[in-house]
């Protein structure tokens, strides 16, 4: 019997995430955690002379680590196809996300975004409809909803193990933004700058972590929304606090919250699923941990690797239980399910054999934000919120 070929890893190339990044150094150690993805271009700064040190202080070779992205693109283009890069991870601040992800798409260049995908919805449905046209693979990072035990979660509800849907709470509480001096480094500086980081700040930044969080685990699609943003620090030109109440199709309810000013608070991202026949409850800082309550039972405690894991929850663990797992795991969750569907599409097949949020959850996402932003605005008590579905919420 011939042995089969293996498969190769497929190559990677990165926009943004050059010196002095936090995120662009997470999305490169995701990116190559489990061997299938190698890094092998980029344009990493916004400066040629930054972009070309950046590249090789990473050890990337001067003829693919290039001065923009534009350079990037045609470069690659220009190569053999059995040598250009198989997509491009955007680590940009928000503002050049859609202009680079349209170019690639365009290019037939499979990609995987940073969230926010987009500054407006307008252009998140023409991103979604250029996606769907040149059948390209599109990965949003909304790397909470890929821990084990909100895969966990996401089946428990979805299979019905805690009824109808009663009741929704999302919190993502920190305090890092909580002085006008916090915001003198790098990461605050463009968060804070509405020509970069786009309408909403929290809200916009952390706020829609929890509602794709909400989205992914219950399913439930959103009908309408009250929204309360507020700005506590002076001369701050974006929101750094928020309250949202949420009402779903079918009657469901619910709540989220987000701030950047709680002094004392890390990354405390928290949900709780309330429904007919029980509730489930998780946070992000003990990922490991999700609480499940059910009628006339005793409370059960699932952890991340144990016993009765569902298979999504089981195909996104590595480690035995009681080795913890974490943030940047997380993120190779979602670079796995990319990797998995474009290796789909390179055998013929159009279906993801893994799970990760499409530009449909990226989409969603930013008709969210803007709801909020216009509910805030609104002297209205409800802002009907039309929804789109997401393909593939995880």
């Amino acid at each position: 019997m011939a042995e089969s070929t293996p498969a190769r890893r497929l190559r990677m190339g990165m926009v943004g995430g050059g010196e002095g990044a936090f995120i662009g150094e997470v999305h490169r150690k995701a990116a190559a955690l489990d061997g299938q993805i190698e890094f092998v271009a980029g344009a990493l700064a916004g400066s040629p002379e930054k972009a070309r040190r950046s590249g090789r202080a990473l050890g990337l070779p001067d003829d693919r680590s290039y001065p923009d992205w534009q350079a990037m693109l045609s470069g690659e283009l220009a190569r053999p196809e059995n040598e250009r890069i198989d997509f491009v991870s955007i680590v940009t601040p928000n503002h050049l996300h859609f202009e680079v992800a349209k170019a690639f798409v365009q290019a037939g260049i499979h990609v995987v975004c940073e969230k926010p995908m987009v500054h407006t919805a307008a252009q998140a449905a023409e991103l979604a409809r250029l996606v769907q046209e040149k059948g390209v693979v599109f990965a949003v990072t909304y790397n909470y909803s890929a821990y084990p035990l909100i895969r966990q979660a996401r089946q428990m509800v979805l299979g019905g193990e805690l009824g109808e849907i009663r009741r929704v709470s999302a919190e993502y509480h920190q305090g890092w933004l909580a002085t006008a001096q916090d915001e003198s480094n790098k990461q605050a500086d463009w968060r804070t700058d509405p020509a970069r980081s786009g309408m909403g700040g929290a809200i916009g930044d952390i706020g829609s972590h929890a509602e794709q969080l909400i989205s992914c685990v219950t399913g439930l699609k959103l009908e309408s929304l009250s929204a309360d943003l507020s700005t506590f620090v002076p001369g701050r030109r974006l929101d750094d606090d928020a309250s949202v109440l949420l009402r779903f199709v079918g009657g469901a309810r619910g709540v989220l919250t987000c701030s950047q000013i709680e002094i004392g608070r890390e990354n405390d991202l928290r949900l709780s699923v309330f429904g007919t026949k029980g509730s489930l409850s998780w946070q992000q800082e003990n990922p490991n941990v999700l609480v499940v309550d059910l009628l006339d039972r005793p409370r059960q405690i699932y952890t991340r690797g144990g016993p009765s894991l569902g298979e999504e929850a089981t195909a996104a663990t590595r480690l035995p239980a009681g080795h913890p797992e974490a943030f940047i795991e997380a993120f190779a969750n979602v670079y796995l399910g990319a990797a998995a569907h474009i290796r789909a599409k390179m055998n013929g097949q159009s279906e993801s054999p893994l799970p990760y949020p499409t530009v449909q959850d990226g989409l969603q996402g930013v008709q969210f934000i803007e709801k909020v932003i216009e509910s805030s605005r609104s002297s209205e008590r409800w802002t009907a919120v039309n929804e789109t579905a997401p393909e593939h919420s995880v």
